[in-house]
């Protein structure tokens, strides 16, 4: 019962998603409750994976959600577009983003 509470209400806190560029142009994505010390982690190699040997990295954008689990799946969709939607989303370039989305069918 516990376990489960704790679940709940670390669902309800906040989280960003945030996006990173790294060295060799990659990208990375990610989800943190405090953005500073999660990037620091990131620059400094903390823990081995995908950005340690990609380094350094560079911040490109990122957003706050209110309840972490719309923040994962903000970053699960995210995680799945082109190159090119990544790269209008950091210019904000929304408009771009809708045409990038569109079925190249025309439907």
């Amino acid at each position: 019962m516990r376990s489960s509470l704790i679940c709940f209400i670390v669902s309800l806190m906040g989280a960003f998603v945030y996006m990173l560029k790294c060295s060799d142009d990659s990208f990375y994505f990610g989800c943190a409750n405090d953005l500073e010390w999660r990037i620091a982690e990131h620059q400094t190699g903390a823990f081995p994976g995908y950005t340690y040997t990609h380094r350094p990295v560079a911040l490109v954008c990122s957003e706050y959600f209110d309840r972490t689990t719309d923040a994962i799946a903000a970053e699960r969709k995210l995680k799945g577009w082109s190159r090119a939607k990544k790269e209008a989303r950091i210019h904000g370039d929304w408009a771009g983003i809708r045409q990038l989305s569109r079925r190249r069918g025309g439907q």
